[in-house]
């Protein structure tokens, strides 16, 4: 169930990222003076290149990108560093922005054509109405005039009025057609570019994802496309809509009065000076914040995905530490962002009011001289103003279009990436005839990211066609990389690998792999049906189409063939049953045996295992082996093991050492020979002194054995297959009740929603120490917000004064002289507007990255503080958490600082507006307040629409995000069964069904914003048309009239600028809600809960009474069906059973993972559900089969065992701890030794390395309990002596529990409990169980070695 983290490791065993450190092993056995091969020790000479050990971590992505990717290989002659730099390495793409388009098909085009069209209308539109604003005003000024016409004026006012209107309906339809073509499209264009993306990474050759994190990949394929979409669609249309308004108003103004609109230019150029050189750097440093998030997401990614080791080490809290060192470095790139955000914003305003500055400066003169009208005046004033301020809409956007061009360049470098091993390529050719004849001829290989070590050095080996060739030896002996060699993985440096004398670098590479299967040590499940996980294996082949009852009894002859069918059909729904992601809630066994089915149902020529079963117990081995066995039978096999029982059948063995062969024979051949490979069969000779007694009862055994008919064994099957009424049993007793409890208490745990007062509370509470900056913000913001009804005294004022009739030389000197003070005055104005912007955005950016960073490290630090139940879950996977944390929280800023700001700084605007209009002419402002809540209720209404819509696209993409990480981690066995196009049609399915839900809900929140759009020219229009009525009947002057008008309308208007926040808010809303639900989730067994007993010393005596467990997740199977177990203190008890006995859950509850649904766990006589959790886990230190290191060096991932703080640990200790896992000396062998670097899930260190700093880790913090899951199953013999003996040593004094599925390694066990069906059916010493001559005997029978009788 833990093995979430294996796809890296393990899907990379096939051409393992161990072998390329597994020569590592043998040198350090070497220096250990354990050579592997006494025999041949002097005569394998270590190539040269092992005296420099490699110990850096496989290269960052930056680093790829420079040069010194050249510097790695220069130790290596040209034309090997050439295939190896081939395969590896990346050009950057140069992105433009219209690059981003490469997608769109011409539906697309059209649409944004039209759409595009329709947002240029739409901006055209609102200049027209500055025109329309100039007459009205014009025909006012004319009723003060020397001369006024009072019966023309109102009819002259209604037509004017009525052009308002028009204005509005053109502006509803045009913003409708743009909002919901460009959204549409973008979405859409989104949608293949994440297609393109996913099908370029699954065609990328294995060295590519050898050289980057799973994390990695999440973000680009989550975070990264998201940033593109935001970037091509809506915001393209509020852009155009901007420019066109921009080109419209001077086209007027021109028209109007050149000189004028000449002068008034100047504004333009500082804006676009200061948004180029202010672009500039934002970009830069939003590149930085990207990059250094992507590896705190790598390191989050391998937390989450071993979730349960750091939960049994209680290491949360030091590797959430790790995390945020990560989250730190993107702040500081991040604050320098918005900051210069902010300041751009502020010089903005300042050049607007500049422009109105120097426009009534300069009007004032013209009309002196009477060159122009005052309607002109104003018509070229407010086209310049509502130009420059349409420029001043695009920044904003600017930047999502320069992130989608950021975020763009690193996708599309992938997906013009030229794979140099590419399964999609139709080159190649193609055999009519497959014998299946193997050759390596005279291989030399090194993996691309590990350029220092030689893994192979001229081997050549031929595999006959038609038999079974085995390969054995130490870990790191280049074992797997043939395999990888000939599943082409990875091009050779020297020598070729040959088809039936064809060089498979001239065959098309997905033919090649349609007639290669592949078992791993670790299968792979894809989180579907059975079926159609066997029936994967058809891909390519001419079965691929056939009907779905052909199919499907193909897919049954297999699992029959497999020894699967049985225990399939006693699922509750047979073939349909879904496996879980990566196939979790299926036992090693259980996988292993669907994953043979998958490889034989297509009845391949060559068939690769790689250690198939060496993860599984005895009982799942036998079953499995005979599935092989028959699987293997008139087929090219080449099988990978490390337990030589497995392949004493072979036609032929090959001994590896050192990259190079040593002997190769038949099993009794090489026996005869008692050289390596006897060596090697020592080594795993299981209890000889017993077994010589029972001789005779052997011989019977064995010669039964080769047929694997043993008499028990079928026994064994027919009782795991029946058994019905206990399973009834099962469900009645614990089932309904307690299961069903459960289920109902997980259904409601989702269902709740928080109001959006309370998300706002949390969300500001993550900014609480930076409650001086906000306030600092805040204040600033205000003022900001106050900008805009000072103006619109100003404006009023200009405006009076330049209404001034010019009938004598004192009107003209008052004129220049009022118009010269409201123009200096508007020179104050934009000094002060643009402190208080530069104020705020500095606040508020500080404010908002650290509320990205707490609200990260918080959801991070309660992730880890979950149960191990909450992990488990279909919608809590590792890709689904990290992209939480990479995307969703971003959003959070859209409750925070720059929202809060915006917001106020509108409420002062309106509020002040409002109070200024009602003190001056209270009736025209009642009239024009009147449609404020118009204008607000649109804005409102579209957030609303907003958030709905978010809320259902994250969910789909999430799904889909989720879906094609599962396949990018597990590429080798993506690759390996050609599944390539197979998983782009799913993928593809998933964003269509997505785009068909979201196209109806984009219909209709667009037309509520169209019409918050279009409203604002009504409004006007009713301003005007009162305003006329009361300035006709000399009630208001002229001062008042435009006060009010313009303090609220375009008060009003500047208010309309937070609905652009409203995505964002939309957003926010979402993310806040997953971010409280999951910070008040309190998991039943949390571990940082203070409750609980404490103990101050634990003797280690361990009870199981009559524990009943299912897992949550499974409700309808019983695991542990009615557990007793008593174990001693001090002593090392060992649990053995076939696969899915409940051997590892035993182990869970009691390093509680689970609490039982009946019955309880004792530890000295504390039922451990009463004691503190973190406390008791002090006690507990658990080696899993699977070793989980983290990215760092092997001292912090060795630290991570300590219980205490990491400064408190002594020196001795740690090297104490390494002396007794039997790794100090290769650690000091090392030329960096303990800060030697381990890689990503710790991919620089073979198997058995890794395996031994776990033990250390343990060992640390000097546990009274040991458990060891399986500890040495993974290892090849060699490994394994040395860790077994790491592990005999560590269990002295302590009470030990060891689930072994390799009998020899726990011959020495004080007891032995045997498991069956979730109880204990025999227990006693080895000796003891095999004098009893039941289970046990009868497992360890399946186990035994010896020449074939």
């Amino acid at each position: 169930m833990a093995k979430t983290e294996i796809n890296e490791k393990h899907v990379s065993d096939s051409s393992s990222n161990d072998s390329r450190d597994e020569i590592v092993a043998d040198y350090e056995k070497a220096q250990l003076g354990q050579a592997p091969f006494p025999s041949t020790t002097g005569e394998v000479p270590i190539p040269p290149q092992l005296a420099r050990l490699d110990s850096k971590p496989p290269k960052s992505t930056k680093e790829l990108e420079t040069a010194e990717e050249e510097d790695a290989f220069a130790h290596l002659p040209e034309h090997e560093a050439a295939i190896l730099r081939r395969q590896l390495e990346t050009k950057p793409t140069k992105v433009t922005y219209f690059g981003l388009y490469r997608y769109a098909t011409k539906g697309d085009l059209i649409i944004l054509y039209v759409s595009g069209l329709a947002a240029i209308i739409g901006g055209a539109a609102l200049p027209l109405m500055t025109i329309v604003f100039g007459n009205l005003s014009g025909t006012f000024t004319n009723l003060y005039g020397p001369n006024p016409d009072t019966s023309g004026f109102t009819s002259q006012v209604a037509k004017l009025v009525l052009y308002f209107v028009y204005i509005a309906v053109g502006e509803f339809i045009a913003t409708y057609i743009a909002t919901v073509g460009f959204i549409y499209a973008g979405e859409h264009i989104a949608s293949k570019v994440r297609e393109e993306y996913l099908a370029a990474v699954l065609k990328q050759n294995i060295a590519y994802f050898d050289a980057r994190g799973a994390g990695e990949i999440t973000t680009r394929i989550t975070a990264d496309t998201n940033l593109i979409q935001d970037g091509i669609s809506e915001k393209v249309g509020l852009t155009l809509t901007a420019i066109a308004t921009f080109i419209a108003a001077y086209v007027i103004g021109f028209i109007k009065y050149w000189k004028l609109t000449l002068i008034l230019t100047s504004t333009i150029f500082a804006i676009v000076f200061t948004t180029g050189i202010l672009g500039k750097f934002i970009v830069k440093w939003q590149k930085e914040s990207l990059a250094a998030y992507a590896e705190g997401g790598t390191v989050a990614e391998e937390v989450i995905s071993s979730i349960r080791n750091a939960v049994a080490f209680g290491t949360q809290d030091k590797l959430a530490k790790q995390y945020g060192k990560h989250l730190a470095e993107a702040e500081k790139s991040g604050f320098k962002m918005k900051a210069t955000m902010g300041s751009m914003i502020g010089f903005l305003m300042m050049y607007v009011y500049l422009n109105y500055s120097l426009s009534f400066w300069m009007g004032s003169r013209y009309l002196a001289a009477g060159e122009m009208s005052l309607s002109e005046v104003l018509t070229v004033l407010l086209a310049v103003m509502i130009g420059a301020f349409s420029l001043g809409n695009v920044a904003p956007n600017i930047g999502a279009f320069t992130t989608a061009t950021a975020a763009g360049g690193k996708i599309f470098a992938t997906i013009d990436r030229v794979s140099p091993l590419d399964p999609k390529s139709e080159g190649g050719e193609v055999l009519k005839v497959v014998e299946g004849n193997v050759e390596l001829k005279n291989i030399r290989h090194i993996y691309p990211s590990r350029p220092e070590v030689v893994v192979m050095e001229d081997v050549s080996l031929f595999v006959p066609a038609g038999k079974t060739t085995a390969l054995v030896g130490a870990s790191g002996s280049g074992k797997s990389t043939i395999v990888g060699l000939v599943e082409r993985f990875y091009n050779p440096v020297g020598g070729a690998v040959y088809l039936d004398g064809h060089d498979v670098q001239g065959l098309n590479l997905r033919w090649l792999r349609q007639q290669i299967s592949l078992v791993q040590q670790e299968p792979v499940l894809f989180a579907i049906s059975i079926a159609a996980n066997i029936r994967h294996g058809l891909i390519g082949t001419e079965h691929e189409d056939l009907s779905a009852e052909a199919a499907m009894d193909l897919v049954k002859h297999a699992a029959r063939e497999a020894n699967a069918h049985d225990f399939i059909m006693q699922l509750p729904e047979g073939y349909d049953t879904n496996v879980g992601e990566r196939g979790f809630l299926l036992s090693g066994g259980q996988k292993q045996r669907i994953a043979i089915a998958r490889a034989i149902v297509s009845d391949p020529k060559i068939l690769l295992l790689d250690e198939a079963t060496s993860a599984l117990d005895t009982k799942s081995e036998g079953v499995v082996q005979a599935a092989l066995d028959k699987a293997a039978q008139g087929r090219t096999t080449i099988v990978i093991a490390h337990r030589l029982s497995t392949i004493k059948h072979a036609d032929n063995i090959v001994v590896m050492s050192h990259g190079q062969i040593v002997e190769q024979g038949t099993h009794d051949a090489l026996l005869e020979r008692r050289s390596a490979y006897y060596d090697l069969v020592e080594a795993q000779r299981i209890a000889q002194e017993t077994e010589r007694k029972k001789e005779a009862d052997e011989m019977s055994l064995h010669e039964s054995g080769s047929s694997l008919a043993t008499p028990g064994l079928e026994k064994a099957e027919a009782q795991y297959a029946a058994d019905p009424e206990d399973l009834e049993l099962g469900r009645v007793k614990t089932g309904k009740s307690v299961s069903s409890k459960i289920l109902a208490d997980s259904t409601s745990e989702r269902a709740k929603k928080y109001p959006l007062g309370t998300l706002v509370k949390t969300v500001l509470s993550y900014n609480k120490p930076e409650a001086k900056w906000m306030i600092f913000g805040v204040f600033w913001a205000v003022i900001c917000g106050g900008g805009n009804p000072v103006q619109s005294i100003f404006f009023a004022k200009a405006i009076v004064a330049l209404a001034t009739p010019l009938t004598s030389p004192e009107n003209l000197a008052f004129l220049r002289r009022e118009a010269n003070f409201w123009s200096w005055m508007y020179f104050m104005l934009a000094i002060v507007q643009l402190i208080s912007f530069l104020g705020q955005g500095v606040a508020f950016a500080y404010c908002s990255e650290r509320l990205v960073f707490r609200a990260r490290d918080q959801s991070f630090r309660n992730m880890l503080r979950q149960d191990i139940s909450f992990f488990d879950k279909e919608e809590n996977t590792a890709g689904a958490l990290t992209s939480f944390l990479s995307t969703e929280t971003t959003h959070l800023a859209g409750l925070s600082g720059v929202t809060l700001g915006t917001i106020l700084l509108v409420t002062t605007t309106l509020a002040v507006c409002f109070i200024i209009s009602l003190a001056v002419g209270w009736k025209l402002a009642l009239v024009c307040i009147s449609t404020v809540p118009i204008l607000l209720a649109c804005g409102f209404l579209r957030f609303w629409m907003l958030a709905r819509f978010q809320g259902r696209a994250k969910k789909a993409y999430e799904k889909s995000a989720s879906y094609a990480c599962e396949a990018t981690s597990a590429i080798r066995t993506v690759a390996s069964l050609t599944r390539e196009d197979d998983v782009w049609q799913h993928y593809h399915q998933q964003l269509v069904d997505q785009q068909k839900n979201s196209l109806k809900s984009i219909l209709r929140s667009s037309s509520l914003y169209a019409g918050s759009q279009s409203l604002a020219f009504l409004c006007m229009a009713l301003g005007f048309w009162y305003g006329s009525t009361l300035l006709a009947s000399r009630e208001y002057d002229l001062f008042q009239f435009f006060l009010c008008f313009t303090a609220v309308i375009f008060g009003s208007q500047s208010a309309g600028t937070i609905f652009s926040f409203a995505p964002d808010m939309g957003k926010a809303k979402h993310a806040a809600q997953e971010l409280k639900t999951l910070v008040e989730r309190r998991p039943v067994i949390d571990a940082w809960s203070t409750e609980g007993e404490k103990l101050d010393h634990v003797e280690g005596a361990i009870e199981f009474r009559d524990v009943h467990f299912r897992y949550p997740t499974r409700p309808e199977q019983p695991v542990l069906r009615g557990l007793d177990l008593h174990v001693k203190p001090g002593e090392y008890v060992a649990l053995v059973g076939a696969s899915g006995c409940g051997k590892s859950t035993t182990i869970n509850l009691l390093e509680r993972f689970y609490d039982p649904l009946a019955g309880g766990v004792y530890v000295d006589g504390h039922e451990i559900s009463s004691l503190n959790v973190s406390n008791y886990r002090n006690y507990l230190a658990l080696v899993s089969q699977e070793p989980t290191l983290y990215q760092g060096t092997i001292r912090e991932n060795i630290l991570l065992g300590a219980d205490t703080k990491e400064e408190d640990v002594p020196e001795e200790a740690i090297v104490q701890a390494c002396k007794d896992a039997n790794i100090h000396d290769f650690i000091l062998s090392l030329p960096d030794a303990f800060n030697t670097v381990v890689g990503s899930k710790g991919s620089m260190l073979s198997g058995g390395q890794k395996q031994r700093i776990a033990i250390a880790r343990a060992l640390l913090r000097d546990p009274k309990i040991l458990l060891l899951d399986e500890a040495t199953s993974a290892l090849d013999s060699e490994s394994e002596k040395v860790v077994q003996a790491a592990l005999d040593k560590a269990a002295k004094g302590r009470t030990t529990i060891a689930v072994a599925h390799r009998l020899s390694t726990i011959q020495k066990a004080d007891r032995i409990f045997v498991f069956h069906e979730g109880r204990i059916v025999e227990n006693g010493t080895h000796n003891e169980l095999l004098a009893r001559r039941g289970r046990y005997y009868e497992l360890v029978n399946l186990q035994s070695l010896g020449k074939n009788t």
